[in-house]
C-alpha cells in the first residue's frame, strides 16, 4: 500500500510500504494492505513504518524527523504529537503534528 505522512512543514514521507503501526486513541493499531476504509484520530506517540526496502528512500534535512530503527532496518519511526490517519483504496495519509 502507499503511505504519505504530511506535517505542517512538508511531506516527510511518501512511498510504498508493507504496513504501518500508529498510536490510536485507544492504543496502537496496525494497518495492512487492503484495510477497510477508516478515518481515525492519533495520539502522541511513534508511527512505525514497515518498508520492504530502504533503497529508494531519502534521509536528508527535510525528512530528518524520520529515523531508522537500529534493531530492524526495515522499520522507520516518526514521533508525533497528534494527528489523523485516513485509509482508502490502499492509500494511507497521516496528517501529523
Amino acid at each position: 500500500m502507499f503511505l504519505e505522512i504530511v506535517t505542517p512543514e512538508a511531506v516527510v514521507f511518501s512511498s510504498e510500504i508493507d504496513s504501518v503501526v500508529v498510536p490510536g486513541v485507544n492504543g496502537e493499531f496496525q494497518v495492512l494492505n487492503n484495510h477497510a476504509p477508516i478515518v481515525s484520530v492519533l495520539n502522541e506517540g511513534v508511527v512505525k513504518v514497515h518498508v520492504h526496502s530502504q533503497n529508494h528512500l531519502v534521509f536528508d534535512d527535510l525528512h530528518g524527523s524520520i529515523e531508522k530503527l537500529p534493531a530492524d532496518d526495515k522499520v522507520l519511526t516518526l514521533a508525533i504529537n497528534s494527528g489523523t490517519i485516513e485509509i482508502k483504496d490502499n492509500k494511507a495519509i497521516i496528517l501529523a503534528d
